[in-house]
């Protein structure tokens, strides 16, 4: 399924939730570890390398992707509560990154 599409026919697929990933995630948090300023470099690289072959030929960087969902964090933070679902969050932030890209 895509979850955002462009005029010029870019689309981001949508990932499965990384179940696994997001409980690690949660753990960390919740004892103090990890994520004091954003997502979890873990998460944008999970991320990215779903979306970086469509992503990263339209001129976005990985730093700028993981800035992305940095500026996002709230979001993120939300959904490792349970209080968002993914779909939610992800269909949010590939509107935000598309719409974000660089211009040729």
């Amino acid at each position: 399924m895509t979850v955002f599409e462009q005029e010029a026919g870019l689309g981001l697929e949508f990932p499965e939730e990384p179940v696994a990933l997001r409980r690690h995630l949660r753990d960390a948090l919740l004892e103090g570890d990890r994520w004091p300023d954003g997502p979890d470099d873990d998460l944008a690289r999970w991320l990215w390398e779903r979306w970086q072959p469509v992503l990263g030929p339209a001129g976005l960087t990985f730093d700028r992707f993981a800035g992305e969902l940095v500026d996002n964090r709230r979001e993120w933070w939300l959904w490792l509560m349970g209080e968002r679902q993914w779909s939610q969050v992800v269909e949010a932030q590939a509107g935000r990154i598309v719409r974000r890209l660089p211009t040729p």
